[in-house]
């Protein structure tokens, strides 16, 4: 009873000391838009407009590859557990190498299309120009932000969200104050506040560099790419990168299935989306948690050090879950108003955040499972699982249009959709088939 009771005590220090830093790094990280809305939105509607278009291709981007972070954490952790330190940075670099070479063809791929991708997203004739040329300097940041992505997972790997956290909290400082300095000292416009987050994305990619660098050369670890290693990370990506793409999927259809229900519902609905976003930090920060210690323990032949973490984790993933819930439920008669003064929109949004605030438990629990089977190097069997949510949930979204079901409904389609994904992830968690160990996931 004793030892239990130490082992429950040790699980908890070790995930509130990787979650709590993790938490304040995912907060800093929307922050960067917010500055950036706050000041180009004194220079006028077709700026702000244009930053909006613009943003939402940038953070579409930066999340396709948010892999590059989540399969280093695991395959470090992994040979950190083993306790091979050279070979986690070895793959840290390996990594960080992959993320430098998918930002070159993204910076590519994005300087001519920024004004088709413009078109596309529907931005209007006056704010077009202004989200084109956001978009084509903001486009320089991208190696940089990938360069982020893998180093954070290194550090996340080692044990380490503190360092993530101090760079984040720098680098939305330096965001803001290069924002008003190049916007309103230099005169640039909106192309400043671009070129001043670029300047800031690029400082946090030194950063961590920075961090990693003396970490290898401190135990003789090459900085050379190695082909192999990379194409390893890549493969070990895939998986990741279908999951992500399926869960994107899933946002898209629901934003659709919003905007034609009415004006009313798809501005209830971004709102409801925001919060609901919100939540997912808090929950996503004990899944970063789950993806380290996981895989220091498999990495360790630890496998029933593996099962109690994770036992551990999916019981704070649900009173996290419930906890949030709660305040949600309660708040909403002080948020609501926050958001919106149209009574049309108010109507929605209670109702709508209702449901979000029943469904944080289960929330808890999926993101939980999601970050300890990320630390299994359990890929393969996310994306497969990924893709029969959004093969539920698609029909589901559909059929709230095709019943003349309204906002409640939608989010009721995506309450199915987290318990889908709960049922899955939690079969897989007791089947106990993302349970191997050793130094590599065979």
């Amino acid at each position: 009873m004793h030892r239990a009771s130490t082992s429950t005590r040790r699980h908890d220090r070790e995930i509130l000391a990787l979650a709590l830093p993790a938490f304040g790094a995912l907060v800093a990280e929307p922050l960067f838009v917010l500055v950036d809305s706050a000041v180009v939105g004194h220079l006028g509607t077709p700026q702000l407009a244009g930053l909006g278009v613009a943003a939402a291709l940038l953070t579409s981007a930066v999340n396709v590859f948010v892999f590059l972070a989540y399969a280093t954490t695991a395959a470090v952790a992994r040979r950190l557990g083993a306790g091979d330190l050279a070979a986690a940075l070895r793959q840290g670099i390996d990594g960080i190498w992959l993320a430098v070479l998918l930002g070159a063809l993204v910076l590519a791929a994005a300087l001519p299309l920024a004004p088709p991708l413009v078109e596309l997203f529907g931005a209007s004739a006056t704010a077009a120009p202004h989200a084109v040329t956001y978009l084509r300097v903001s486009a320089l940041g991208l190696p940089a932000m990938l360069v982020v992505l893998a180093a954070t997972g290194v550090l996340r790997g080692l044990q380490n969200t503190r360092t993530p956290l101090v760079v984040a909290v720098a680098g939305f400082g330096a965001n803001a104050v290069l924002n008003v300095v190049l916007v309103y000292g230099a005169g640039l416009g909106i192309a400043g506040s671009a070129w001043g987050t670029v300047l800031a994305q690029w400082g946090m990619a030194a950063a961590y560099l920075t961090v990693v660098v003396r970490g290898a050369r401190r135990h003789g670890v090459p900085l050379r790419p190695d082909a192999p290693g990379i194409r390893a990370s890549a493969t070990a990506g895939v998986p990741l990168l279908v999951r992500t793409l399926s869960l994107r999927a899933v946002l898209m259809i629901a934003t659709a299935v919003a905007a034609r229900l009415g004006d009313a519902d798809v501005a209830a609905h971004q709102v409801v989306l925001g919060l609901w976003s919100l939540l997912a930090f808090a929950l996503d920060a004990i899944a970063i948690a789950g993806q380290a210690i996981i895989g220091r323990h498999l990495g360790a032949d630890d496998a029933e050090g593996a099962r109690d973490a994770c036992r551990r984790m999916v019981r704070w993933g649900v009173v996290s879950g419930a906890v949030l819930g709660v305040l949600l439920a309660l708040a909403r008669p002080a948020v609501v108003p926050l958001f919106t003064g149209d009574a049309a929109v108010r109507a929605e949004l209670m109702p709508a955040l209702l449901v979000v605030a029943l469904v944080q438990p289960v929330s808890g629990v999926v993101f939980v499972l999601d970050g300890v089977l990320m630390g299994a190097g359990d890929g393969p069997f996310l994306a497969r699982a990924m893709l029969v949510t959004l093969v539920a949930f698609a029909p589901a979204a559909l059929a709230v249009l095709a019943l003349g079901g309204g906002l409640t409904a939608l989010w009721w389609a995506m309450g199915l959709f987290m318990l889908v994904r709960m049922a899955s992830l939690g079969w897989r968690a007791r089947s106990g088939r993302w349970i191997v160990t050793g130094a590599v996931r065979a």
